[in-house]
């Protein structure tokens, strides 16, 4: 009798837990597994760290594309070093917090804009709060910039932030590509 019953509890459980299993599988197969670490990766805290010259510096070393998710965008430093990226012939984009921008003085999309940069807001979300850069998504040598670093002067200054440089991993870096690409499909066009 206890056996029967023993029997007919385990073949229940042992469906839930193959069905939690495939659940599990399919959460990987959906393109969230996680990825081989390659490359190098760099740590920087702020207000010690010059993260603002370590974003400008990789920007300059960008050789096809940048894209750019960011809550707010005031640093001067940053704003140029996209600009230069736009003006060595580089695809250079940008997705914003729309709400965030339009609560921001300082907010420097209409300078993106104006250089030429195709920039779009979002306002789907209560906050489009990434703050990531992808550079060169599709190459060898592919850079993801993330962290907790809003694209700002008090983030330098003022603020303890974090940010990562996760370089030569391409495939990472295709999985913050499709996250871009996923966001402008719900974005607006910005105009300045």
């Amino acid at each position: 009798m206890i056996r029967a019953l023993a029997t007919r509890l385990a073949v229940p459980m042992v469906a839930a837990v193959l069905l939690a299993l495939s659940s599990t599988t399919s959460a990987f197969d959906r393109g969230f597994a996680p990825i081989a670490a390659e490359g190098t990766l760099q740590a920087a805290f702020s207000p010690w760290d010059d993260i603002e010259g370590l974003i400008v510096e990789s920007l300059a070393g960008a050789r096809q594309q940048v894209l750019v998710q960011a809550y707010v965008i005031t640093s001067r430093r940053i704003v140029a070093g996209l600009i230069a990226a736009k003006r060595r012939g580089l695809d250079v984009r940008v997705l914003a917090d729309a709400r965030q921008h339009a609560a921001t003085l300082s907010s420097r999309l209409g300078d993106l804009a104006l250089a030429g940069i195709p920039v779009w807001t979002e306002s789907k979300y209560q906050n489009a709060h990434n703050k990531v850069i992808v550079i060169d998504a599709t190459r060898a040598g592919a850079t993801v910039i993330t962290g907790s670093f809003n694209f700002t002067w008090s983030a330098q200054k003022s603020n303890a932030e974090n940010v990562l440089v996760a370089r030569d991993n391409p495939r990472l870096a295709a999985r913050y590509l499709m996250n871009w690409e996923r966001h402008l499909s719900g974005a607006q066009v910005f105009a300045p």
